[in-house]
């Protein structure tokens, strides 16, 4: 009879998981679906944002043809492009030379190059405005010289970062492997770039991603070290918006995100190619 009457429990272990998986689909939607109105929205055959009147492409077609938020989308890319490689180089110099040496003052170092991190941007932005000022950087260069002073702002916001990210993927590092390598003749070049570099290579790829997202939205920092002739892709939008959010806007940060979302998933696939053939 003890047989009939028990009763069907669920595993704690399948509650906890599907708790679990629950919550974490519950803040992914609350934290993603902003975007993905702003996207939908992006094709309403609107003026307003408020009300669905139809599917229309046309704000796509006058969102390219607007030059300046072209011209704005296009700063803002070369920008962080160039602040993704510099704050790579620089970001991996930095991990290597901290996880590696030990020197005076590296606490005060390693201090000092937190500091981007830590510093809310406001701060970093007024005191670039300071500094470029002192200085007197020139402001009437030509393109791409005139985004110099925002893009050394964002290389000096970056690439901490970078250094952060690598020098995790380093302290999992067998210093053996280097030292076999240097018992077999390479130099130390051979040895950096055949066997250190390859153990580097995903906290490089992610470094890489997280400073170029940053470099690409950064709108406090840009704002302060920017010319009177040079606009980005942030500070244009929000000129755009402080009147109202049209259709336009959302077609263009549209075209934004899809960007990004593509170069992303591109680098993880060569990431995920490039393990692939290591395995074998």
């Amino acid at each position: 009879m003890a047989l009939f009457n028990r009763t069907p429990v669920a595993p704690l272990e399948y509650t906890r998981k599907t708790w679990m998986r629950g919550w974490v689909g519950a803040t992914m939607f609350f934290l993603y679906a902003p975007l993905l109105i702003l996207m939908i929205f992006s094709f309403n055959d609107s003026k307003r944002n408020v009300v669905w009147k139809g599917f229309t492409l046309k704000y796509y077609e006058k969102a390219m043809n607007n030059d300046s938020l072209v011209e704005a989308m296009v700063n803002s890319l070369t920008i962080a492009g160039l602040a993704t490689v510099f704050s790579l180089v620089l970001g991996a110099l930095a991990a290597v030379m901290l996880w590696r040496f030990r020197f005076p003052f590296k606490g005060v170092v390693e201090g000092t190059m937190s500091l981007p991190i830590i510093v809310p941007e406001i701060c970093l932005g007024v005191a670039f405005l300071i500094f470029f000022a002192k200085i007197e950087w020139p402001t009437d260069l030509p393109w791409p010289l005139n985004l110099s002073a925002i893009t050394i702002a964002h290389i000096t916001f970056c690439f901490p970062f970078v250094a952060m990210v690598v020098r995790s993927r380093l302290e999992s590092f067998n210093k053996e492997e280097e030292e076999a390598a240097k018992d077999l003749g390479a130099s130390e070049w051979q040895t950096f770039r055949d066997i250190l570099l390859p153990h580097m290579k995903p906290g490089l790829i992610a470094g890489a991603l997280l400073s170029f997202s940053l470099s690409l939205d950064d709108f406090v920092i840009t704002f302060f070290t920017s010319g009177p002739d040079t606009i980005t892709f942030p500070v244009k939008v929000y000129s755009m918006v402080r009147f109202s959010v049209t259709p336009e806007v959302n077609a263009a940060s549209t075209i934004l995100i899809i960007l990004t979302i593509v170069l992303t998933a591109v680098a993880l696939k060569l990431q995920g190619v490039k393990a692939i053939a290591e395995s074998h």
